[in-house]
Order: structure tokens, then C-alpha cells, then sequence
């Protein structure tokens, strides 16, 4: 087996599509300025082979047409992030997970299976990974619990590592740091792999720790609380005792310091912290540190005392756009995946009607202007998803320009122009602007102004000019004109049809 059928074995994914990215520069905070796209077409071993050969660079969606996946990883966008403290992490902890430096500088902590699982459980194993190593609000691939492939969706892609093996800086390092060969690298994934059960038994949480608590709360109790998180951990402690048990709560919140804090906060600052939950009702702060690297948004949000269905804002990620028009958007929510149109996308009002009506869930709002925030930032890292030219007006507009021109009410001479039958003469068909919008109209199609019906047919005319002044001499032989526009003729091919032998049977009545 080749190298790049090794490859193509590990990342194998959607089986009738893959991405490919261009890069077109660099972002302020260091991530490669890119523009993503779909391409509808297997990924093959051949494309791989060009993949690691440097020709071009392409990505795997891991989440096939059923759902499942063979791989799956966490993207940490963090360019200032230590390799080999990750790499140290990983082998720790017995995860069977491969770092992979990204093309940004990043990291993709990969994971291969030796046979499908369902994209929904994967994921959530995943988010268990990412939380115990302290990156829990990183992306997850697949990005979907399932894709609708029936409404054109395929999901999202990530990009895969060793494009231009040879010299490539996407590799997967040793304990040293040292960069691992294209050979290397694919022994050491081989040897990972693991069957979906083998992986459910890595991920493993302290629940009996704060039960039914928040998964960062528990995270940080198993580790013990390290000095310079402990003020702001204590005090979601507090949060959490005070919901699970109202009348003890400041006793264990005292019992909780001694136990797991290294070392204990001061009696003082817990007397403070206790004051301040007996005085105010607060909610977990979720964004600070050191909660917000151990989030596990989607198992929080099932806990007694966790975060709740109604509290937390949606988490919005993987935006796809599908090119027709109107476009089609797709956008992960809380790992479900909502098909939306640009108003619903645009106003928070109609997507919340939206996940209402596909998901039966009323995601929480948020401010007008947070919310143009998180739409403008999913716009600038969407993923375009290609069409056919009939499922766009252009396409739908040549197609019915060149029906017209070659229909059966067609001018026997030019004299019929005027009464609004295109004429074909020389190679070259003409009609009457007026005619031709008549019969847009009556196919329903209404997408474009005077002006955008006039620009496109000088497209067709490859930029050329449309509009003439048609002269002809009418039945008594005096020259009229007429003004016209024109397109090449259309030369539609003959069907070849297979013969039918005809057989004559009496019928017996």
C-alpha cells in the first residue's frame, strides 16, 4: 500500500465532496487569510497524492452521507501554542489522539478509528478531550451531529496535514518537538487507532465530584485548584452549592476550599466570597478563567445544575453557503444543523423561528450588535459550497433567452420582428427587447431590472455589442428598421433515437 493510500485510508470522510482552501494572506492575529471552499467530486488517492506532493492542498469532511465518521480532530487557534507541552498533555493522559501543527501555526489533535461511529457521540468525546486539556472552546470536526444532505448540504471540511510533504509545515511531532516524516507520521497513526468502544474508554470525567455540576467545575476539582484560579473557581463553587444544597451551602463551599484548593484561600476570603453569594444572586461566569478553558458547553447545558437550556447564548459555528440564488445557509447550533435563508441568518428574531421550527428549541438572545458581531465573523470564514449555473437567476436567464430564440413562434421574416418573433439570419438571432421580456414574464421569472436584463445579454455576446438597428425591406419594398437585440444563433444538437419497430395486433373486439 502506497503512502497516499495509507493516507486516504486515515482521513477518509464524505464521500462525494472535499474542500480545498487558497491562501490569499494572513490575518492580524496570525491565522492564514483564506478562501474555502467545496468541491462536489470524491476526494480520491489521487488527489491525496497531489495533496502531499505540494500541487494542491485539499480537506477531508469528516462526516460521511450517513453520519458517521473514521476521524475526527480539535483545531486549538491558539498560534502562540506550545507543541510540546500539548504533545506531553496528550501522552499523559493516554489519549489517543496525534498533534498535528496546522498550517496557521496552530494545532490539530487527530483521532483515527478503525471503523465508523456515529458523528454524534464522536463529537461529544471530543468535547470531553478538549475539556480535560484545558481547551474546551476549541472547534470540533466533524462539526455536525448530522448533515442534510438532502437539502445540498455536506458539511464542513478541515484541511489536512502534510501538503507538500517534503517540506511541509503541517507535520506531526515526537516528545522532542522534532518533526516526524510523512512514513513516521502515518506508523504512528496506524498504531493509534482504536475502535469506538477502545475510545469511550478514554473519556472518562469525575462525576461523582459536584453530581450533576457543571463538567469545568469537575475538571478543575479532579486536577486540584492551582493558586491564581482559586477566588474566581471558589466563587462557582458557591454557585453551584447554593442550587444543590440551599441550606448547607456555605459549609461545603468551607469544605470544598480545604479539600481541593493547593493551598487553601484564607478563611478571610472565603468569609468575602460567601458574603458575596449571600447578598447577590450570580450565575456562572462561564467566560473567565479558569472555566473557560475547561468548557464542555453541550454536556453543561444537560445538568440539574449546570448552565440550562434557557441561560446560555447558542454557540454558532461552521457556516456553509450553498451559491444559489437565493443562497441557502447551513450553520451549526449547539451541534445541530439549521438550514437558513440570509433573512433568517441576518435577523436574530427569524433564526430563533428557525431553530424553533427545525429544532424545536428557542435559542436565548443576545444583544443586536453582539449578534452582527458573531454573523460577521461566521461570514468571514464561511464555506462556499459551489451550483450548478441552472440553479442561479443567470443561469436560469440564459436558459430561457435561448428557449425563446429557439421556439416553435419563430419569424419566417424579418418584417415579423416587429410583431415580437425572433428572427434568425446569418448566424445570428434577433428579437425585439420588449418580446423577450414578455415572455420572461410569463415563465415567472422576474429577477432582473431593464437595465440587468440588457447587461446580460451582452454577456452572452461574449462583452460584445447586443443592440442593433435591424434593416429590411417590407412586402411593398420600401426599407424599415427596427431596433433589436441579438444573441449568436443557438444550435441545439440532434437526439439520436433508437428505432421502435412498430407491430400491428388485431384486437378481438
Amino acid at each position: 500500500m502506497t503512502n497516499s493510500e495509507r493516507f486516504f485510508r486515515l482521513f477518509r470522510g464524505y464521500s462525494g465532496a472535499y474542500g480545498r482552501t487558497t491562501v490569499t494572506g494572513q490575518k492580524a492575529n496570525g491565522k492564514a487569510k483564506a478562501n474555502s471552499y467545496i468541491v462536489r467530486e470524491p476526494l480520491t488517492v489521487e488527489l491525496i497524492d497531489k495533496h502531499l506532493s505540494g500541487a494542491i492542498g485539499v480537506g477531508s469532511i469528516p462526516i460521511n452521507e450517513n453520519s458517521l465518521s473514521h476521524f475526527g480532530s480539535l483545531d486549538l487557534d491558539d498560534y502562540n501554542l506550545d507543541l510540546v507541552a500539548i504533545h506531553k498533555d496528550v501522552s499523559r493522559l493516554k489519549m489517543p489522539l496525534v498533534p498535528c501543527r496546522s498550517k496557521s501555526g496552530g494545532a490539530h489533535l487527530n483521532v483515527f478509528l478503525s471503523e465508523a461511529m456515529p458523528a454524534v457521540d464522536l463529537r461529544d468525546i471530543l468535547a470531553e478531550f478538549a475539556s480535560i486539556l484545558g481547551h474546551g472552546t476549541c472547534e470540533i470536526f466533524p462539526k455536525q451531529d448530522e448533515v442534510r444532505t438532502e437539502r445540498g448540504d455536506v458539511g464542513n471540511f478541515i484541511n489536512l496535514p502534510y501538503h507538500n510533504a517534503e517540506y511541509t509545515t503541517r507535520y506531526a511531532i515526537d516528545e522532542n518537538g522534532e518533526p516526524l516524516s510523512l512514513e513516521e507520521f502515518l506508523d504512528l497513526a496506524e498504531a493509534t487507532r482504536c475502535t469506538p468502544d477502545e475510545l469511550r474508554a478514554f473519556a472518562k470525567v469525575a462525576d461523582n465530584l459536584l453530581p450533576d455540576g457543571p463538567p469545568c467545575l469537575q475538571q478543575l476539582s479532579s486536577g486540584g485548584i492551582p493558586e491564581g484560579g482559586r477566588n474566581n473557581t471558589l466563587l462557582n463553587i458557591g454557585v453551584y452549592y447554593r442550587q444543590a444544597h440551599p441550606e448547607t451551602w456555605a459549609e461545603k463551599l468551607e469544605d470544598y476550599n480545604r479539600e481541593f484548593c493547593s493551598p487553601a484561600l484564607p478563611a478571610k476570603e472565603i468569609v468575602t466570597i460567601q458574603n458575596q453569594l449571600e447578598k447577590k444572586d450570580y450565575y456562572y461566569t462561564c467566560k473567565s478563567e479558569p472555566l473557560h478553558s475547561h468548557c464542555n458547553r453541550a454536556k453543561c447545558r444537560l445538568r440539574k445544575f449546570g448552565i440550562g437550556n434557557g441561560q446560555a447564548l447558542p454557540m454558532l459555528s461552521g457556516l456553509t453557503v450553498v451559491e444559489s440564488e437565493p443562497p441557502v445557509w447551513f450553520v451549526d447550533v449547539d451541534g445541530s444543523r439549521l438550514e437558513l435563508s440570509t433573512k433568517q441568518l441576518q435577523i436574530q428574531q427569524e433564526f430563533q423561528r428557525a431553530a424553533m421550527e427545525q429544532m424545536y428549541k428557542m435559542p436565548a438572545r443576545m444583544k443586536e450588535s453582539d449578534w452582527r458581531d458573531l454573523v460577521d465573523g461566521l461570514l468571514e470564514n464561511a464555506t462556499r459550497i459551489e451550483v450548478p449555473d441552472e440553479l442561479t437567476h443567470k443561469g436560469l436567464f440564459v436558459e430561457l433567452v435561448e428557449n425563446f430564440c429557439t421556439s416553435r413562434l419563430q419569424a419566417h421574416s424579418p418584417e415579423e420582428l416587429v410583431v415580437g418573433k425572433p428572427w434568425t439570419e446569418d448566424s445570428y438571432t434577433y428579437f425585439k427587447l420588449s418580446a423577450l421580456q414578455d415572455f420572461l414574464k410569463r415563465h415567472n421569472f422576474t429577477y432582473y431590472t431593464r437595465g440587468q436584463l440588457t447587461e446580460r445579454l451582452k454577456e452572452m455576446n461574449d462583452g460584445g455589442r447586443a443592440m442593433h438597428q435591424y434593416n429590411y425591406r417590407d412586402d411593398r419594398g420600401e426599407w424599415r428598421n427596427v431596433r433589436v437585440w441579438g444573441i449568436p444563433e443557438v444550435t441545439k444538437g440532434d437526439v439520436d433515437l433508437p428505432d421502435v419497430e412498430m407491430v400491428h395486433k388485431e384486437m378481438p373486439f
